[in-house]
């Protein structure tokens, strides 16, 4: 090859599609010596024939041609995969040409996963397999096919559920549900704490704004939200040897932090300002904590044993409670400060 015909390779070629004819044409390409990108749409390359059995008219193994051009095509230097990908527009001349590409997230980081499926063990949620024309199930977090590159898992995440957007807190309750669904009712109640650190309380004296939106509902009942949640709920307190806040450990903060009042509001405060590690300590003027939530609702509907319990969750955290301690003067915050 003379040295004018190496000039005139040069720039990179973009393929779109990761079939079988995507692939070999990326290898081809990169093989001459072009720097190839491969696009493809789902988490994986591998088209259409890696989901046949057989291919014609030779009736060979399709995974048995396909599979070495797999491990190729991930391993050349020259090819960059974009899987997850979608083309968005193409603008330029021949030779001079911009693309815009739109890269969905994965959710899953290529260089740690090793492929070992122990995250596909514990998946709660499943759905329709489209690599399997939806004859059978897979889970969210997934890998399109045994021998797929890049060889790692997805996750498949769906659009915000109506009785998550309906929630005040944004509970993600289609999560919560699921992990209850699989008897994993800590996880669905640390889940819960992740926004409302009251599920017990909550899952009593809601309103449940969700049920009402619950899609379920459009095709007989909604799902009983609130009293899943108070459910599971009950279980953990019922359960303490599986409750692990005991375990829980943040980076400390230095900054020491006051919180007047332990009300729902004040409460809320300190247990999220503890799980960024900040010193809390709540002062509340009434011999026991709780506010409205202990003076406001009546004991049928909302006990003070649950009321009591959740408290102490929020205390477990590293808040310190101080009852019987008003803070009503200028005096009494200038001691705060001073302290």
């Amino acid at each position: 090859m003379d040295k004018e015909a190496k000039k005139s390779k040069s720039g990179a070629v973009m393929v779109i599609g990761g079939g079988i004819a995507g692939i070999q044409s990326s290898l081809d390409l990169a093989d001459s010596g072009f720097k190839v990108y491969l696009v493809e749409d789902s988490p994986a390359i591998g088209g259409v024939m890696a989901q046949l059995d057989k291919t014609f008219p030779t009736n060979d193994c399709a995974m048995c041609v396909i599979s070495p051009k797999l491990v190729e095509c991930g391993r050349h230097l020259n090819i960059d995969l974009m899987t997850g990908t979608e083309l968005r527009s193409v603008e330029g001349d021949a030779g001079n040409f911009k693309v815009t590409l739109y890269q969905r997230p994965r959710f899953v980081d290529l260089d740690k996963c090793t492929g070992c499926g122990e995250c596909e063990t514990v998946c709660p949620v499943s759905s329709p397999s489209a690599f399997d024309e939806r004859l059978v199930e897979r889970k969210a977090i997934y890998k399109l096919y045994a021998q797929a590159s890049p060889n790692a898992f997805s996750i498949d995440k769906m659009e915000t559920a109506p009785c998550q957007l309906a929630c005040p807190s944004g509970i993600h309750v289609q999560g919560y549900i699921a992990l209850a669904r699989e008897g994993k009712y800590q996880e669905a109640y640390d889940l819960i704490r992740q926004n409302n650190p009251f599920p017990s309380i909550c899952g009593r004296v809601c309103h449940h704004p969700c049920e009402t939106d619950c899609r379920r509902g459009d095709h007989d009942d909604p799902l009983a939200i609130a009293s899943i949640k108070r459910y599971i709920a009950d279980y953990v307190q019922g359960h303490p040897a599986e409750d692990r806040n005991d375990d829980h450990e943040s980076e400390t903060r230095e900054e020491k932090i006051a919180v007047v009042g332990a009300g729902p509001a004040g409460l809320t405060c300190a247990y999220f300002l503890a799980k960024m590690g900040y010193r809390v300590t709540v002062f509340e003027r009434d011999e026991k904590p709780g506010g409205m939530m202990r003076t406001g609702i009546p004991g049928y509907r909302l006990s003070r044993e649950s009321l009591d319990w959740e408290i102490e969750q929020i205390v477990r955290e590293g808040v310190e409670l101080k009852t019987s301690e008003p803070i009503e003067s200028v005096e009494d915050i200038d001691k705060l400060k001073a302290d």
